[in-house]
């Protein structure tokens, strides 16, 4: 700042009011404080004013996987409201781990992030109660957690769940497995709860041997349908609770030589872009991942803004995507038995 202030001929306090916006000052003498910080290559300490300000206009996003298309869309949600709100966002990868989640919550809280949107590794009330008592505004997406009171943005997969399985039974199936996402995430508990209500709904018999659990992951996928393919008569139709495990059974039906759909119908859940482009097209249920991440990140910046708001809480929309995954079966398997 020195410098900048010996090249355009002013007082080192000219120079910080023009960079800091703290005094009107000429157009002619802004001018040539510019033009030296611009010659001299000068950025102003962005931290420092940012601390003495109270606010670094950052946000921080925990997730329990990076790699997951899934949460690519979602956190463009999230990036594209933030950025147009004079945000940066900081990305952290829990793996599903309790520890690591901790580890990264202490991270931001220490990088003095203004808020965290936050998609839970599973039961991490502990984490989310200790940034609480911290006061760090706070944002859960697409996971509920028991126990805590504070802004969520979910989708509704229990409808979900049902409108997939409601469409299988319309299709004339009756031999209707599940591949369940982990027994720890509320979300997969809900949208196997949609699946067990289509079926009751409709006077089929819920038999929990139709219900295997996987991680959300391809390999989960495929070893749950070859795990499925062990009973005797096998299923007809596969609900996936998300697409990345409907891709997963997908492998194992090409080994075995299943033709899908004529041969086994399979619905996912999430409606990532590679549900469109798999071979046939995988009937899905869309969730809105870009509108999710974007709310997500309103609700933090008015949270961010006012921490006294009472909790709320906003659900969006699932609905049926039909492609070409999905068939009538030509001869429906008897009802499943206990």
């Amino acid at each position: 700042m020195r410098d900048v202030a010996e090249r355009a001929g002013v007082s080192i306090t000219t120079v910080s009011h023009v960079v800091n916006n703290t005094r009107v000052v000429s157009p002619d003498t802004r001018h040539r404080v510019e033009e030296a910080m611009q010659t001299l290559g000068y950025q102003p300490n962005v931290l420092a004013r940012s601390l003495r300000q109270g606010v670094t206009h950052t946000i921080g996003i925990i997730l329990p996987d990076s790699t997951n298309p899934y949460f690519a869309e979602v956190v463009r949600g999230i990036e594209d409201t933030s950025f147009a709100q004079g945000y940066s966002v900081i990305l952290c990868n829990s793996d599903n781990d309790l520890e690591k989640e901790h580890h990264y919550t202490n991270v931001l809280v220490e990088k003095q992030v203004d808020g965290i949107i936050f998609v839970a590794a599973g039961l991490s009330a502990d984490n989310i109660h200790k940034l609480q008592a911290r006061r760090v505004p706070l944002v859960l997406v697409d996971r509920h957690v028991p126990d805590v009171q504070v802004d969520k943005v979910l989708a509704d997969n229990q409808r979900g769940g049902w409108l997939a399985t409601r469409h299988l039974i319309d299709l004339n199936h009756r031999s209707i497995a599940c591949i369940a996402g982990p027994s720890g995430v509320r979300s997969s508990s809900e949208r196997v709860d949609g699946y067990r209500q289509a079926l009751e709904s409709a006077g089929i018999l819920y038999d929990p041997k139709w219900v295997v659990e996987g991680d959300f992951q391809y390999q989960s996928g495929y070893s749950a349908a070859k795990k499925l393919f062990h009973h005797q008569p096998p299923p007809t139709a596969i609900f996936a609770s998300n697409d990345l495990m409907a891709i997963g059974a997908y492998r194992f039906a090409h080994e075995k030589n299943l033709r899908i759909p004529e041969q086994l119908s399979i619905v996912g859940f999430d409606d990532i872009r590679l549900a469109a482009y798999t071979n046939p097209p995988l009937t899905t249920i869309r969730q809105s991942k870009h509108e999710m991440g974007a709310q997500a990140a309103k609700l933090l910046l008015e949270r961010i803004a006012q921490q006294d708001l009472e909790p709320r809480q906003e659900i969006l929309d699932t609905e049926l995507v039909i492609r070409g995954s999905t068939a009538a079966v030509l001869q429906p398997a008897g009802e499943m038995n206990s």
